[in-house]
């Protein structure tokens, strides 16, 4: 009897818990079918999901093999290019801006470049030499001390002018001393050349600092080069800033040089004209104004009439009448 009781509520049992399972599976599919009632329960579910599918990136194997490091570069990656895609947008906006208000303001830009592009037909890339020779001269219009450029930026100057070549040295050479500064932080320095692809600045500011991979521009200082001319981009190593330079990125064999800057010097004090200024006369009061004076009257002698006599006129004599009776 005790065994017979014991099975028939062991059976009892299974049933209600059937019968809560297939209460709960009809629910699910309400719930599904239901949109009010699909919204309440998606959340949890997301969340769920989640943390079943999520990859475990803290297990021992993930980090043997090297997967929870790549996922999670792939995530820095994927942040990086949302951060981009928000600059690039704002870039864009601010170029807008800018040229409209260049177009308002009737803006004159920079004059356009005038220069000569030359290949390069001999390299002499030494340990105490670094220099190109270009197959143009002052023949074909280049002029002394003109700026190399390439597709990367900045390569040298010219050195040595022929009619029909130009040596160029290097930014690259130890000898080449060129002001830059920092195109976001405006540091300015001298850079010297180190070695093929790179530089090393000095006289550095004590105060500020250049920021780790910021561009490199050519500050203009001296005259010898333009400002704003691309020369490679900053790092650091150890306690130096190195320029890893940007005419290395795009080494095509042609180069094109333009005329340096035009500074006018100013002249010495013995040979400035003297300007001689007049002196400013103050304005005096007008005199009291006075009658004029009286003008005595000319009468002018009037010229006598001249009368010429006419001729006698002619005397007509009459008869004489006999007189009558006497006296």
């Amino acid at each position: 009897m005790a065994r017979s009781g014991r099975s028939s509520q062991k059976s009892g049992a299974r049933r209600v818990t059937l019968g809560i399972l297939i209460f709960g599976a009809l629910a699910l599919i309400v719930a599904q079918s239901a949109p009010q009632i699909s919204n309440f329960f998606v959340p949890a579910r997301t969340t769920i999901s989640d943390r079943i599918g999520a990859p475990a990136d803290t297990s021992l194997w993930a980090q043997i093999s090297g997967q929870a490091g790549r996922e999670q570069r792939i995530k820095e990656l994927e942040n990086e290019v949302r951060d981009l895609a928000r600059y690039k947008a704002a870039a864009i906006s601010m170029a807008e801006r800018m040229e409209a208000y260049e177009n308002i303001l009737n803006l004159m830009g920079e004059p356009p470049e005038k220069g000569v592009t030359a290949r390069v037909t001999t390299v002499v890339d030494g340990p105490f030499a670094q220099t190109v020779l270009a197959n143009a001269g002052s023949l074909q219009g280049v002029v002394p001390g003109a700026v190399a450029l390439n597709e990367g930026g900045l390569v040298g100057r010219v050195i040595q002018l022929g009619d029909r070549s130009s040596r160029i040295l290097l930014v690259s050479n130890y000898q080449s001393q060129l002001p830059v500064l920092g195109e976001v932080s405006g540091v300015r320095a001298i850079m010297q050349g180190k070695d093929r692809d790179r530089g090393v600045l000095k006289d550095l500011p004590e105060v500020s600092d250049f920021i780790e991979g910021e561009r490199v521009l050519s500050s203009g200082e001296g005259g010898a080069f333009p400002r704003g001319l691309v020369v490679g981009t900053v790092t650091k190593q150890g306690s130096e800033w190195l320029v890893k330079l940007a005419m290395r990125d795009h080494a095509s064999g042609y180069v094109r040089m333009i005329a340096p800057p035009e500074i006018v010097e100013p002249l010495p004090e013995s040979e400035v004209p003297e300007v001689v200024v007049p002196p400013v006369e103050t304005a005096k009061p007008a005199p009291a104004a006075r009658p004029a004076p009286a003008r005595p009257v000319v009468t002018e002698p009037v010229a006598a009439a001249v009368v010429t006599p006419e001729a006698d006129p002619p005397v007509i004599r009459l008869p004489e009448t006999p007189v009558q009776g006497g006296e």
